[in-house]
Order: structure tokens, then C-alpha cells, then sequence
């Protein structure tokens, strides 16, 4: 009798094993699969710029569309594919193969929140807005300033994007990483002195100027990357520079040396 009722529980018994396996692979999956239309593709790489010089990373990556025409029709150096999904690491590696681009693109069975896509210049998403949330302060921690990010129907909240479009009728956003510039910044040009004090909110700065021991208005204040420009009540044209780290090197002459981060 024992035989007899192990011989009946045991399918039973495989079947509540095998749901638990399913239900927990599928609670590590932070966004459902569906494939982005070959279209909305092209228009985000092509809003991304994306050229020969540019390592991209497409994260939630499925069938590998993205990193493929990367390289393939974009001539991309390296594309990446995050997904945790190894079905679709399986399919995207077997399309690469089909476009020839494996010597170019490769794809990661893995949690994209334990990647290190720090040497990205293009980041490419289509994920859901809470993920993209918990993704941000890591794109504006580790990425270089000047990296294009776009994704596919969903935003980073309150960091509005520098770019948007439309493509066969789907929202898709584009960031470019901003530098780190809040603070007081010593400028010295080829025939003045004076310091200005910069706040900062993702691309958006203002600030105000000391020019001969007198306040004056910093007027048209932009960022975009590395990419600084503003001019200054009292002194001629415009100041145009790129940030790196606590320098930021000038057209025609001026430069600035932050002195302080804190304000």
C-alpha cells in the first residue's frame, strides 16, 4: 500500500515542484518580455547617433534585435544584451549568428541591476518606469558624461529628456548624461577674472557670478554632457567650454577650476 500511494503522489508531487521553479524564475523577472518593433529600433539608435566609436548596452535585451542592428546596420564597435531570461540569451545568440555580427555582439545571462555597464557610451532600455527608476541614480553615477541613454515608452521621472519622438506612433525618450558641475567655479579668461556658483538638477543649471568683488546675472546657462556654455552681465559673447571632473577647459582662452562642491 505504501508503493501504492508514493507510485500516485510522486506525479503530483514533480508538478507543485515544477509550478515553485516556474513562479520563482518568474518573480525574478522584472519586466515582461515584448520584442520592440524593428522601426522604434532603428529611430532609437538613430536618435542615439550611434557610429562606429560607440559601445552599447541594451538592457532587458530578449530576442537581441537592438545590439544586432547596432552593429550591423549602425557599425556600432561592441553591443551588449543583458537578460536574465536565458531563453532569450539562446535566441538573441542565435540570431547574432544568423547576422554575422558575433565577433562584434555579445549577451549576458544576468540581472541588469548586478551589470557593470559603466564603459557604455549608448544605453538603450525598454523596461517599465519603476525599473527605470531604480536604474537612474546609477546611470548618473556611473556613466560618462556625454552618454546618450533612450528608451522605448517609459521615463526617468522627474529627469526630463533632452530628446523625444514618435516612431510608429511609440514614445521613445533620449537622456545625455550630464556632467557633475554644482558648485563654485574660479574662471580665469584672457583678460578677466571672476567666479560663478552653479546649482544643478540632471541638465538643468543656474547660478549667479562675482565679477570684481560685485554680483552679476549668469544669463543662458546650458549643460548637455560635458558641454557647458553661458555669458556673464557686463562681459562680451558667450562662454563655451567641456566639463572634466573639477576642471572645464574654455573656447578662446578661459578656463575654470572648481574651488568648492558645496554651496
Amino acid at each position: 500500500m505504501p508503493n501504492a500511494k508514493l507510485r500516485f503522489l510522486a506525479p503530483l508531487i514533480a508538478a507543485v515542484l515544477v509550478a515553485s521553479s516556474l513562479l520563482v524564475y518568474a518573480q525574478r523577472l522584472d519586466v515582461p518580455y515584448v520584442p520592440t518593433p524593428q522601426q522604434v529600433v532603428d529611430r532609437m539608435l538613430e536618435m542615439a547617433n550611434v557610429g562606429k566609436d560607440d559601445i552599447v548596452f541594451d538592457l532587458g535585451s530578449g530576442d537581441g534585435r537592438i545590439a544586432i542592428t547596432a552593429v550591423k546596420n549602425r557599425g556600432a564597435k561592441q553591443a551588449f544584451g543583458v537578460d536574465i531570461n536565458p531563453v532569450r540569451i539562446k535566441e538573441a545568440t542565435e540570431n547574432a549568428k544568423i547576422a554575422g555580427v558575433t565577433d562584434k555582439v555579445t549577451f549576458l545571462e544576468q540581472d541588469l541591476f548586478k551589470t557593470d555597464f559603466s564603459k557604455a557610451t549608448v544605453l538603450t532600455m525598454y523596461l517599465l518606469t519603476d525599473v527605470n527608476l531604480r536604474l537612474r541614480p546609477v546611470i548618473l553615477e556611473t556613466l560618462k558624461p556625454g552618454t546618450r541613454v533612450v528608451s522605448h515608452a517609459f521615463n526617468l521621472g522627474d529627469w526630463e529628456p533632452d530628446y523625444s519622438d514618435k516612431p510608429d506612433g511609440r514614445d521613445v525618450y533620449m537622456w545625455i548624461v550630464p556632467a557633475k558641475v554644482e558648485g563654485r567655479w574660479d574662471i580665469t579668461g584672457p583678460n578677466q577674472k571672476f567666479s560663478i556658483s552653479l546649482k544643478q538638477e540632471y541638465s538643468t543649471i543656474s547660478g549667479t557670478t562675482t565679477l570684481d568683488g560685485k554680483s552679476a546675472k549668469l544669463n543662458g546657462a546650458m549643460l548637455r554632457g560635458e558641454n557647458i556654455q553661458f555669458s556673464v552681465e557686463g562681459l562680451p559673447g558667450k562662454f563655451t567650454g567641456k566639463v572634466d571632473g573639477e576642471k572645464i577647459t574654455g573656447e578662446g582662452g578661459w578656463s575654470g577650476v572648481r574651488t568648492a562642491r558645496n554651496i
